[in-house]
């Protein structure tokens, strides 16, 4: 046996070990929770790593903070998330990177900063796009906006940029490259010349190689009278007039073929496009193609929702902008639903309630078991008695007096022309028994739907109004009824209500009147004395009940998102002819009067004599553009930011008159200042894109404060120039502000 005391000795160094080893984890653990109520999580996060890793067995802690990195990790994404939508790309990239210290692995935190570069890189090519834009370079910008929407098919800084060039396309009519072939204007003057004869003198004029299919009436003739007009025109005249067409194979080479189904089978190229509907039904879309383009070559994929389209590339692309009109998402309302049922029940029932029967007869405990246990004999001794009901006389003192209501406030999400029911109340158990002779008794059960039943379906409207069916029914069990083979049912009553209306966005109807009023009266006297006028209430007995309940629906439509139209929607959308579907639209760019006439084989006698190459156009002399005037630009900011913040300039450009778009050059401080929504043509240097419209115009400019700047920062306007009639026209504007910079 060991002594006592050497057990003592024994056990207490180990028991002050743990309980040493218990308040270190305990204090490591209340430390950790004071930093994270504190209110810094993040920094509080990174203290509970560090003393994870010097314990490494308290389990209690690890848990923690896994925990705690879970819910950290998550509030920081959904702040980055958040500055990412705002555009605040700085202010999410930082706390990105700061999560990475957390989790360098983490998957959503690799994903937000490849979001955020890539949308640095979508920015970068849309600031490219509306340099070119402003250039007047119409296939670079839309070249760089496409780049944009094939990513992010929602940008709307890309979309307002496919706008602005469909635009300016339909104001300068055909796309024609600025300083080629094409774009070079000559003056033509031939009656009735051979349709070879024509294109000889085009070749001739401006060098240009033309090859003729096989079956082109090269002999046909052609009366053409033409004065300073483009290349591209007079040949699209040419041709359409003479039922024919014409492909480029390069920069001075142009192939012309008849315009047959079987040579455009030949020789028109055609492309492919994969189109990944997003709101839109891939069979809809199919649909639509096929009615409205033409086109045969469709594929879809119902699964992922994909549309693929093989034709011309000016099929596809009226193809792009139907789709464009459809794939749009669907509108959403939230209903906002009160139900309220009041009911009011009063009843009172007062008085002295006598035996109904009085008999006479034999009250035997064998033969009479029943009656004598439920009536008084009055006579003993005797076989034949009187007798009466049992209990003889009740004294009735009842009052009631209950109010009740249900209050029901359901709200619900719904898409539009989508119906939603709402059920509030009980399932009922309704038995129904069958019997057959070979295996007896079956019992079956069904359910009955009681209570209250709403039943909805909007309809959003453009203008944010909301039509809405309304379906409403409450019922409630009056009794049990008891069916054949003891089979149960019930019988209910019911009050409905159905309607339409047409709500505000925020609007409250009221629907009552479903009203439920019942008064019951009952009396019970003895005979004779209860009809004594006074005297006969004490031979009374009287009950009466009233039972009135009423149901007001209240109903209030939120809309949560409408339909959001294409900026496209609204303009006449250019399909081309029932023969080249998609074809440019037949117009012609801006000439002088009395310039241009033109006659095909059918036609008479043309309308000047002489025939052959006018003088060329270098010779006469262009057009002078006509600049707005009292043109001015003006730059104003704030007069201090702080450092790390946005700071936002506003550029008026003062004048009257009308421009077809143009650019803003500036220079600014690049130690202090970081470019925002454009990027940077050098260092310290950026354009800015001014739309065409009239004068005057104000545009937006932003820059954000470096963290480390102080001081003073200047952005200064180094050159402006408008596109004016085809022609650029630079301005000799200048104009600066300064911003001071505090930290």
């Amino acid at each position: 046996m060991t002594p006592p005391a050497e057990n003592a000795r024994t056990w207490v160094p180990l028991l002050l070990a743990v309980a040493l080893s218990a308040c270190a984890t305990n204090s490591s653990l209340e430390q950790s929770r004071a930093d994270f109520a504190r209110g810094d999580r993040l920094t509080a996060l990174l203290a509970l790593e560090d003393a994870v890793k010097r314990e490494p067995r308290n389990i209690e802690l690890r848990s923690y903070y896994l925990r705690q990195r879970e819910l950290v990790t998550a509030e920081q994404l959904a702040l980055a998330e958040q500055a990412r939508e705002r555009g605040e790309y700085d202010l999410a990239e930082k706390r990105y990177h700061a999560l990475r210290r957390v989790d360098p692995g983490d998957a959503r935190v690799r994903a937000g900063l490849d979001a955020i570069a890539a949308e640095h890189r979508r920015q970068a090519r849309l600031a490219e796009g509306e340099v070119a834009l402003g250039r007047g370079d119409l296939d670079a910008a839309e070249h760089r906006a496409r780049s944009v929407l094939a990513e992010a098919p929602a940008n709307q800084r890309a979309q307002r940029l496919m706008h602005e060039v469909d635009e300016r396309r339909l104001k300068a009519g055909p796309a024609v490259a600025p300083g080629g072939m094409l774009a070079r204007t000559v003056s033509l003057q031939f009656r009735d010349a051979p349709l070879r004869a024509v294109f000889e003198a085009l070749s001739t004029a401006v060098g240009l190689n033309f090859i003729f299919d096989s079956e082109v009436r090269t002999e046909a003739p052609v009366s053409v009278f033409v004065r300073d007009t483009p290349v591209e025109e007079v040949i699209r005249l040419i041709t359409w007039t003479q039922q024919l067409q014409r492909r480029q194979l390069n920069a001075n080479t142009v192939l012309i073929f008849p315009a047959t189904p079987a040579k455009q089978r030949e020789y028109l190229e055609l492309v492919s496009r994969s189109f990944y509907l997003s709101h839109a039904d891939a069979k809809q879309a199919q649909a639509l193609l096929k009615q409205l383009v033409k086109t045969r070559d469709l594929f879809i994929d119902e699964k992922l929702n994909l549309l693929v389209v093989k034709d011309t590339p000016e099929a596809v692309r009226l193809a792009e902008r139907l789709l464009a009109s459809l794939d749009v998402a669907e509108p959403e309302v939230m209903l906002e639903v009160e139900v309220l049922e009041v009911s009011r029940n009063k009843l009172r029932d007062i008085g002295l309630q006598f035996p109904a029967e009085i008999g006479y007869g034999l009250l035997d405990g064998t033969d009479g078991g029943e009656l004598a246990a439920s009536n008084i004999n009055l006579e003993r001794g005797s076989a034949l008695v009187p007798y009466v009901s049992n209990p003889a006389a009740v004294l009735r003192l009842r009052s009631e007096d209950d109010d009740t209501s249900l209050l029901a406030n359901p709200r619900i999400r719904v898409k539009n022309r989508a119906e939603a029911k709402i059920h509030i109340g009980e399932k009922l158990p309704v038995f129904t028994t069958t019997s057959t002779a070979n295996v007896g008794v079956a019992a079956s059960v069904s359910y009955l739907d009681v209570g209250l039943k709403l039943d909805v379906q909007p309809s959003v409207t453009l203008d944010d109004e909301v039509a809405i069916k309304v379906g409403l029914e409450v019922s409630n069990i009056v009794r049990e009824v008891t069916g054949p083979e003891g089979s149960l049912a019930y019988q209910l009553g019911t009050r409905s209500a159905a309607t339409t209306l047409r709500l505000r966005n925020g609007e409250t109807q009221v629907l009552a009147g479903l009203i439920n009023d019942e008064e019951r009266s009952s009396a019970s006297r003895l005979p004779g004395l209860g009809d004594l006028p006074v005297v006969g209430r004490l031979f009374t007995a009287e009950s009466k009940e009233g039972i009135k309940t009423e149901i007001v629906l209240l109903i209030t439509p939120r809309i949560v998102r409408n339909v959001v139209a294409p900026v496209t929607s609204r303009d006449n959308l250019p399909s081309g002819t029932e023969a080249m579907v998609g074809a440019s639209p037949f117009t012609l760019s801006p000439t002088a009067d009395k310039s241009l006439t033109l006659h095909g084989s059918a036609s008479g006698a043309a309308p000047r004599p002489a025939a052959g190459l006018l003088p060329p156009p270098e010779a006469l002399p262009a057009p002078a553009a006509q600049v707005p005037a009292d043109v001015a630009v003006t730059m104003i900011a704030p007069p201090s930011i702080q450092a790390g913040s946005l700071l936002d300039f506003r550029i008026e450009l003062q004048g009257n008159g009308r421009h077809d778009g143009g650019t803003i050059e500036f220079d600014y401080d690049a130690r202090q200042l970081e470019p925002v929504g454009f990027t940077a043509s050098g260092e310290g240097r950026g354009a800015l894109a001014v739309p065409a419209g009239r004068l005057p115009i104000t545009l937006p400019l932003s820059f954000r404060a470096r963290t480390d700047a102080s001081g003073s920062a200047r952005v200064a306007i180094s050159g402006v120039s408008l596109e004016v009639g085809g022609q650029r026209q630079p301005l000799a504007l200048t104009g600066s502000a300064t911003v001071a910079i505090t930290q």
